[in-house]
């Protein structure tokens, strides 16, 4: 017996299920990043590399999904929005789980542990943009509802208010990192120069995946505005 292929199913029931479930496990990769950072917090690096291998397969099935999604994404969709503005969404959630797992090598190729000065505020800059990423996939969560009123109705409006909540998260998390570039500044004298350079680049993916997060939402904002 020929054997079926899941997603096909998956997109036989909806056109949009797949690209829900990419978006999920994105999400999941980048929901790993606190705990990642505590566990380096506390030395224990034998968890931080448990955790890094599930951000890795959290990215890695991402990536499979997205692929998946672009070869069996139907062309014939009698859709209110384009095929290829469904692909363009993908492409910029599958930067979600990319995102993730930069910082994650980022902090374990060097075995990175971030002073405790700074400790508290790169942990509240992870866990909000975390949020961003959460709240992008409520969003997404919202696709099927959507094409059923076919984008248009009560269900747009609420949708839109959850993408200025998403906004504003984004936002809060631009004043965390300039506030943490300060306080970063004012140490580095006290710090190796490399492990400073290292901090700056770790702590530039937090607020990308932020900004990652918001361009999702922005996507969307696109498609309801079609």
């Amino acid at each position: 017996m020929a054997s079926r292929n899941p997603l096909g199913s998956l997109f036989g029931r909806s056109p949009i299920g797949p690209i829900q479930l990419h978006m999920k496990v994105a999400t999941e990769a980048a929901e790993h990043l606190p705990e990642l950072l505590q566990a380096t917090a506390d030395e224990d690096w034998g968890r931080a590399k448990e955790i890094h291998k599930a951000i890795s397969a959290d990215e890695s099935a991402a990536d499979k999904l997205k692929r998946d999604v672009r070869r069996h994404l139907p062309k014939s969709l009698f859709l209110p929005v384009p095929r290829s503005d469904l692909l363009q969404l993908v492409s910029i959630q599958d930067q979600v789980a990319n995102t993730a797992q930069d910082f994650a090598s980022v902090v374990m190729g060097r075995d990175l542990r971030f002073p405790d000065k700074l400790f508290p505020a790169v942990l509240e800059l992870a866990s909000t943009s975390v949020c961003c990423c959460q709240h992008a996939l409520k969003a997404i969560q919202e696709l099927d509802e959507l094409l059923e009123v076919g984008f248009s109705g009560r269900e747009v409006k609420r949708v839109e208010a959850m993408l200025k909540e998403l906004d504003k998260l984004e936002r809060k998390t631009d004043k965390q990192q300039f506030s943490l570039r300060r306080k970063l500044y004012k140490m580095e004298s006290e710090l190796a120069p490399v492990d400073v350079m290292f901090y700056y680049r770790a702590m530039g993916l937090l607020g990308e995946l932020a900004d990652i997060a918001e361009k999702v939402g922005d996507r969307l904002q696109i498609l309801l505005a079609k």
